[in-house]
């Protein structure tokens, strides 16, 4: 990954966390709206490549990369164990299939990408209640913790 995707993907992440941070959203929905504004940019950029509208289609297709990497980059390798290093090798398919799909114009690759975001939200959406809200409480006490 180039350092100029590197800092985009940092810049979306930061963005969204910063938004959503006023507005006092949980870490567990900020990446469900990650995973939703990728899914909403690999759809936009389907129907934008079917009418061959190739700015149209760039820009989304870039929206939905830096989405990506901003999950992949939201990764907890060290709490997360296999699961985080899975997510990270199936977040890397799914941005080289974006790319690929791009240049090939191949909307198929982005119905596999957009099935495989699916099925990890899917998971995601069904964490228990109290998982979500331990995540929310711990987020809660750093934001109100006096720092020195």
């Amino acid at each position: 990954m180039g350092q100029g995707n590197v800092r985009g993907a940092i810049s979306e992440y930061q963005q969204v966390r910063v938004h959503t941070s006023v507005e006092g959203v949980s870490p567990h929905r900020l990446i469900q709206l990650l995973m939703e504004g990728a899914l909403e940019k690999i759809s936009a950029a389907k129907g934008y490549m079917l009418r061959k509208e190739v700015a149209n289609k760039v820009a989304h297709i870039d929206w939905a990369l830096n989405i990506i990497e901003g999950l992949q980059l939201s990764l907890d390798f060290e709490n997360g164990g296999e699961i985080a290093a899975n997510l990270d090798r199936l977040y890397e398919y799914m941005h080289r299939q974006i790319i690929l799909a791009n240049l090939d114009n191949n909307t198929a690759m982005l119905d596999e990408v957009s099935h495989l975001m699916n099925e990890i939200k899917n998971g995601w959406d069904a964490i228990p209640e109290p998982i979500k809200n331990k995540n929310a409480l711990e987020l809660e006490q750093e934001r109100v913790k006096p720092h020195p």
